[in-house]
């Protein structure tokens, strides 16, 4: 292995971070400073954390929110596999490399990078299907944390590290939908959940590709959403139906599901696209299989990220046609202050945890 002289001298064989110790409330996140350093393989690189942010997965992994069981257990992770515990989560990572294995170029040394956070390689091993940071092996909320070098990528933006580390996860799952999607010029667009970390990466990602957007937020977040970009915006809770009238959008990019839902498909045009990623309103919905049929719909279920998304998303990030949308920044030592202030929703963006300063 390869380091940076001064890492090597500053890491120990512990280092700080937070420990998922099982399902539940609050009380099974763990401050600690005696977690072990991860260790490293020849295809991997050592990241130092910088900041990363909080994310729906995180909080639904904690509470098991996946699983189909009752009672939770054997499938509560995004993947239906039971999660291994300690775990350190967080999906969204900002760092700088500062060791690589033997098969990795010690020119990578100190880059600073975004981890792409659906992984298709772990612990040296390839994955049949994709593990994802910090649900199937562990993530950044701590000092350091490890990925295959090909999931490390450079990134270079006069950006913060917490601005940054607002992007990977909600934006390469915004521009996976409307990947999956085919969005482009001239589509008119309906976001579900506008105002979230999703939802307003949708926003920034559909314009940039020329399509108009219909943001559904609340009354109070109605012009944070035009002002990233949306044409307009319809009142949570509102009839889409008696809002929008039938066959009137192209696409519907949905993050909520819940008893609404029927409503989506009755505005699709003919040969409509759905998309979804997230199901906070209700993960069960009522389905007239005939309107699916009949309109010749096509539905697109996203987690898994296209090849293309990730370098994609580090271009628009660089050339800053996308901006970060941060809404709070948290200490490592803050995270139940951090997801408390994600769960209540009161938020445009992204909450981020600041790990350690440059």
């Amino acid at each position: 292995m390869r380091e940076m002289q001064s890492s090597l001298e500053k890491r120990s064989a512990t280092m700080r971070g937070v420990w998922l110790t099982g399902h539940g409330d609050f009380k099974h996140l763990e401050i600690r400073d005696d977690i072990p350093t991860p260790q490293f393989g020849p295809d991997d690189v050592l990241i130092q954390v910088r900041a990363a942010a909080v994310n729906n997965t995180d909080i639904n992994t904690r509470t098991a929110w996946y699983s189909k069981q009752a009672g939770a257990g054997e499938d509560a992770s995004w993947g239906g596999t039971p999660i291994q515990f300690p775990l350190i989560q967080g999906a969204d990572v900002c760092g700088h490399i500062v060791a690589v294995g033997e098969k990795v170029s010690a020119k990578r040394i100190g880059e600073r990078v975004l981890v792409e956070p659906c992984l298709w390689q772990v612990n040296g091993k390839e994955l049949e299907q994709p593990g994802y940071l910090g649900s199937e092996c562990d993530g950044g909320f701590a000092d350091y944390t490890v990925v295959a070098s090909r999931h490390a990528h450079k990134i270079d933006s006069r950006y913060s590290d917490t601005d940054l580390a607002s992007f990977p996860c909600s934006y390469s799952t915004a521009e996976n939908l409307l990947t999956r999607a085919h969005v482009g010029q001239g589509d008119r667009l309906l976001v579900t959940g506008a105002s979230g970390g999703v939802g307003s990466a949708v926003v920034q990602l559909a314009k940039v590709r020329g399509a108009e957007v219909i943001a559904i937020t609340s009354a109070a977040k109605a012009q944070a959403m035009l002002d990233l970009g949306a044409t307009t915006t319809i009142a949570r809770g509102e009839s889409i139906l008696k809002e929008l009238g039938k066959n009137s959008v192209d696409v519907v990019v949905d993050l909520v599901a819940g008893e609404q839902w029927p409503e989506f498909l009755e505005v699709l045009r003919p040969k409509g696209r759905y998309a979804v990623a997230g199901a906070i309103g209700g993960p069960l919905v009522e389905l007239d299989v005939r309107t699916l049929y009949l309109k010749d719909l096509s539905f697109f279920g996203c987690t898994v990220l296209e090849p293309e998304v990730f370098p994609n998303l580090i271009k628009r990030i660089e050339e800053e046609s996308i901006r970060p949308l941060v809404a709070q920044v948290f200490s490592l030592e803050q995270i139940v202050d951090a997801q408390k202030a994600f769960l209540s929703k009161q938020h445009v963006g992204k909450i981020v945890l600041q790990v350690s300063e440059a």
